[in-house]
């Protein structure tokens, strides 16, 4: 029996490897779709709810999907100067330890479209 066998190396196929890693392309996927209003609402609306649970991984959610929403709308600068907030401030307000104050908040809501309102539960 003279089969041949293939090995490894005989098949071969050069591959392209994409130079991103997962998670960018998770990220970049993400932005785009929140570059639609009313995928931003939902977004913002599901990350609220989650975040009122109570744990602290919980409580950092909604400022994490308001800096994803902010970074689909393009331009910090320009959203801060819509906010009639300073740039840095608004960094500090969107970053991970982030802790905005509720007027900050709610004009940093506001220059990005939303609104904000309390429901019964």
């Amino acid at each position: 029996m003279d089969k041949k066998i293939k090995t490894m190396t005989d098949t071969k196929k050069v591959v392209k490897k994409s130079t991103m890693p997962p998670q960018a392309d998770y990220h970049n996927n993400l932005i785009v779709f929140l570059k639609d209003i009313n995928n931003a609402t939902a977004y913002l609306n599901a990350a609220l709810v989650e975040s009122l649970k109570g744990d602290e991984e919980s409580k950092k959610l909604f400022l994490m999907a308001l800096r994803h929403v902010a970074q689909a709308q393009g331009s910090m600068s320009a959203l801060a100067k819509r906010a009639h907030l300073r740039r840095e401030n608004l960094y500090k307000i969107l970053s991970a330890s982030g802790n905005p104050e509720f007027l900050s908040l709610t004009a940093l809501l506001y220059a990005m479209g939303f609104g904000l309102s309390v429901t019964r539960q």
